[in-house]
Order: structure tokens, then sequence, then C-alpha cells
């Protein structure tokens, strides 16, 4: 039996309370990052995986905002999907909200703040979907591990357990919000039970895996940088590295475009087509340049 293609899913959902009050009447994702909107950075991690069938899981309030924006993803080689999250409930959420979507497939799940940038992050993301069962998560080494789930490894580099914001932390290694799993996942996320704020944690899920042994933990290299742009500070500090390697290196980070034209999923027509969207920016400019 051939293994099914895996599906991605993009969670921008909840308030963006942290950013409040420029996200008191637009999400977050749906925010510039530098010279594109922030939702864009997830979706082209998922489309650098190869994946080009792809959920996306907002509030009723925005969920129209990301239709406008993304359309039915055919400009970049996609198909793109919308639901629904009616009221935040957690990340593990997703995986229960788009089990019809997956229709049994493996799932990328990844969250709509979170970007990730580096040479080595395509090989990275092949070792993951290698892994033919089980759940693969992905670790990065943070100066403050209190503010995160944190992975504790035993002495053969496996993980032994992951706690969210423990209080005397076991390393300093955190788990990002990129996730991959089996076709398992709809189902275990839905035995969760609700954590005391009433959510369906993701560490919990992890957990799950990682009770039987079916849990994989990929730690970032340097090099490879993970952007959490949910509060002023860090949205700011996204913009300035993704305008510094930009500016630096004449590429673009992060665009549904160019990875879609190099992966050879649009054609060079398509792309000069895109670029003549974006009008006389430099954004349009490097995009005329690829092609």
């Amino acid at each position: 039996m051939t293994e099914r293609k895996r599906k991605g899913i993009i969670l921008a959902g909840g308030t963006g309370s942290r950013l409040f009050p420029a996200t008191l009447s637009v999400s977050k994702q749906l925010l510039p990052v530098y010279d594109k909107p922030m939702v864009w950075y997830p979706l082209s991690t998922l489309m650098q995986a190869g994946i080009r069938e792809i959920l996306v899981i907002s509030s009723p309030r925005d969920l129209p905002r990301f239709r406008d924006l993304l359309g039915d993803g055919s400009q970049w080689g996609l198909r793109l999907s919308y639901c629904v999250q009616k009221t935040p409930a957690g990340l593990a959420e997703a995986l229960v909200l788009g089990e019809s979507f997956l229709d049994g497939a493996p799932s990328a799940l990844i969250l709509g703040d979170n970007l990730f940038y580096g040479a080595g992050l395509r090989g990275i993301l092949e070792e993951a979907l290698e892994q033919e069962s089980g759940a693969t998560v992905f670790a990065a080494r943070v100066r403050d591990p209190n503010r995160y789930g944190i992975v504790e490894f035993d002495e053969n580099g496996r993980a032994r357990s992951i706690v969210e914001k423990p209080e005397h932390p076991a390393s300093s290694w955190a788990v990002t919000g990129l996730y991959f799993y089996d076709e398992r996942a709809p189902s275990f996320a839905k035995e969760l039970r609700p954590s005391a704020r009433g959510e369906l944690e993701i560490t919990d899920l992890n957990c799950r895996y990682l009770e039987e042994g079916a849990l994989s933990v990929i730690r970032f290299p340097r090099g490879i940088a993970w952007l959490d742009t949910g509060t002023v500070e860090s949205l700011l500090e996204a913009s300035e590295y993704i305008a510094a390697v930009q500016n630096r290196e004449g590429l673009l980070v992060g665009s549904p475009d160019a990875i879609a034209y190099e992966e050879g999923w649009i054609s060079r027509e398509t792309l000069i087509r895109n670029a003549g969207r974006c009008g006389k920016t430099e954004y349009a400019r490097l995009l005329r340049s690829l092609a």
C-alpha cells in the first residue's frame, strides 16, 4: 500500500490580544512581516515540504479575509481549503476540525504566527517527511525556556518528556509551532481532555505519541531561525530580520510565488502575472528578476 500524501493545516485563529490595539479588528496573521502578510511565511514552510493541499483555519470574523488574500491557491499551484474555528479551543483542536479535510492522510500542522528560515530548512523538513509513522516535532534552543513547552532528553538524545512552561526547565530546547503527525492525530486529539483553561493542548497530543515511543524530536541546528511573532516586540524583530536577509542576499524569504516557481508548480507566465498584482514594489521586481 502506498503512503497517502501529507496534507497541511495552518491554524490562524485566536484573538491576537498581545498585539492589541493593532489586532482589534484584524487577525494578527494578516499583519505584515516586512513586505508580506504574516500567513505567507507558514504557508511557504509547508510548500517547502512539498505540501500542496492545505487547510486554513481561522475565526468567523477573519476567515473571509484569508479567502480574499489567498484564494483557492491555484496562483501557486496549490489547493487551499478553509474552516471556521468558532472559539479558540486549543491548538490540538485544529486536527479535530481538519479531520474531514485530512481524510485519513498524515498531516503537517503549523501555527500561523511562526516563521522558519535557514539554508538547511528544506533538508530538515525532508528528514521529517521520511517518518512514515508517529509524530515529529521540531525544537529550537531558547534563552527563556520557562515560556515554552520544553523537551527533556535522555542520555541517548531521545525525548523523555515535554513540559509546558516548566518552573525548572530540564533543557533549553523549546517545541516550535510546526508538527508532523501520522493519520491517527485527529482520533488522538478527540480523546484529549480539555486542560484547566478549557483547551485541547498540543503538548498533551505530543505526549500521547511520546508515551507510545512514537515521537521524534528534530533539533534545529545553528543557522535555522525560528521566529514567533505573537508580541509587538517579536513582530518588529521578525520584520527587521526578514528585511536584513532579503536586502543582503537579494532573495525573497517566505514567498509562495518564488517557491511555486522554483518547484515547477507554476509557469513563468503565471509568475510574471503574480508579480503584476503587486505593482511596482521591490517584491514585484524580485519576482520579475526570478522569472
